[in-house]
């Protein structure tokens, strides 16, 4: 199971552990990921996506899943989210 946001695609970061004598040892930040169920409106749909934190904020904001991905940039979307994407324009078209 990948640690990825499928609309987004963040992933793990890697980094360091600092001690106070300054000290460096390699450590992982991990996304904070949930299993969340999405409504497009326009296809009158769920989807079951594995989202993080920040993404499901972002999508809360925007007005939803539909509204979300039209403002989103497609080089910015992973290839599971541009497929729902398109689906969603050529429902509206």
């Amino acid at each position: 199971m990948a640690k990825k946001c499928d609309i987004t695609g963040t992933g793990v970061m890697s980094g360091n552990n600092v001690s106070h004598a300054n000290n460096k040892t390699r450590r992982r930040f991990m996304p904070n990921l949930h299993v969340v169920s999405l409504l497009s409106e326009v296809l009158n749909k769920t989807f079951k996506l594995k989202i993080c934190s920040k993404t499901l904020r972002s999508i809360e904001h925007n007005g939803g899943l539909d509204s979300y991905l039209e403002k989103t940039a497609s080089k910015d979307l992973t290839p599971a989210a541009r497929a729902i994407k398109k689906e969603i324009a050529a429902k509206k078209a």
